[in-house]
């Protein structure tokens, strides 16, 4: 083809500086033009460099993950990639994604979103695991775990999912707080919490042992979070609010304290994200209780000193509240809500403009994360033994 033949007259560092400039979309499809090009595309050094290349956000994406109603009484799971050139326009740029594998029950009408990391992130119903990479449409289903409860105990995933990039071992880990409870009458008794460690160079499940002290694992839809080299989840301990984190290299512990106003009887939520690369807590009222337009407020607090407890700072007062649901917040400014019925809000923290978009989901069950693509591969070898 001319373009093969263009290429290879030009030396390869002037190619890979060229097609590094493309979107994975494209370079799929390059990949079909010749050997050469496939073979390029493919290698290792190409898709560490296409990962570690010089990023604007005209390289972010918005990954929009929602609920939405099927015959008959069912649910599905969709999952969009969403570009945009302004504020105003969200537009798919992908065929939406409709992962398999997951179900939905009585209680959870959603899939939770996990990551992302180097462009996958891990889909989970609180039972089956995904692991995916959205702009390849790869994905597998993680193998189950071996390890099971003595009679008469059950296991719950509804402590929390972790998922991150061991970047000294060089591998990717899925983490699960899960609850040991006992069935009671009226609700069921948690009397332990274990954790579980997935590691995708070895495709196999481990048990991590945790102290007695462990904090209590509490699971928010909008609070699990992949950071500096370490997942995030919300927990209190002693009646402390923390934040829970677990260092994917070192595999240790440790938390964070929240902002000295919190407290576990205020009858607040929390979202925590990225803003201006630094770790950000949402503290909103509960959508759903009665409001106080005056004394009521959404307050954005961010860790200027990741770590420093002294380091937290008011950045945002939000009065009165939007009756929403954080998600996220893209390019520093626009903050992304669900409301009650499930449509997707914008609010501009600069300006203090709302903006509703035609994009909508099964109330509650939406989910946003800011996403970066990339042509990180799951191993074959993996997928072999996991659908064996």
């Amino acid at each position: 083809m001319m373009v093969d033949g263009i290429m290879k007259k030009l030396p390869e560092d002037v190619v890979i500086y060229i097609l590094l400039k493309f979107t994975v979309k494209s370079l799929i499809r390059f990949k079909c033009i010749s050997r050469t090009w496939y073979t390029l595309v493919q290698s290792s050094t190409f898709i560490n460099l296409h990962l570690n290349r010089p990023t604007t956000r005209k390289n972010e994406f918005i990954l929009f993950s929602r609920s939405i109603k099927v015959e008959p009484r069912g649910l599905k799971n969709v999952i969009s990639i969403i570009y945009s050139d302004n504020d105003d326009d969200l537009n798919s740029i992908f065929p939406d994604l409709d992962p398999p594998y997951l179900t939905f029950s009585y209680y959870y009408a959603y899939n939770e979103l996990v990551g992302p990391c180097n462009g996958l992130l891990v889909l989970t119903d609180f039972e089956v695991i995904i692991l995916l990479n959205p702009a390849t449409r790869n994905y597998m289903p993680l193998p189950s775990s071996p390890f099971v409860c003595a009679e008469g105990l059950n296991l719950s995933i509804m402590g929390g999912v972790g998922f991150g990039f061991d970047w000294i071992g060089n591998d990717y880990k899925v983490i699960r707080i899960l609850e040991v409870f006992k069935d009671a009458d009226w609700s069921p008794d948690v009397i332990d919490q274990k954790v579980e460690v997935y590691d995708l160079h070895t495709d196999s499940w481990r048990e991590f042992r945790v102290g007695q002290q462990f904090p209590k694992v509490h699971w928010l839809p909008h609070f699990e979070i992949f950071h500096k080299g370490a997942f995030h989840w919300y927990a209190n301990i002693d009646d402390a609010m923390v934040i829970l984190c677990f260092d994917m290299s070192t595999e240790i512990f440790r938390t964070m304290i929240m902002p000295d106003s919190f407290n576990d009887y205020d009858g607040k939520y929390y979202t925590l994200v990225i803003l201006n690369e630094s770790l950000t807590l949402i503290c909103y009222p509960d959508s759903y209780a009665e409001i106080d337009l005056t004394q009521d407020s959404m307050d954005v607090w961010i860790m200027m000193d990741y770590g420093v407890r002294d380091s937290w700072t008011k950045k945002y007062m939000i009065r009165p509240p939007p009756f929403k649901s954080p998600l996220t917040i893209w390019k520093n400014h626009l903050l992304f809500l669900q409301n009650k019925g499930g449509l997707l809000i914008s609010y501009d923290l600069i300006s203090n403009e709302a903006k509703e978009f035609n994009l909508q989901g099964y109330p509650q069950s939406l989910r946003i994360i800011v996403y970066k693509e990339s042509l990180i591969s799951i191993p074959k070898r993996v997928r072999r033994s996991s659908s064996s």
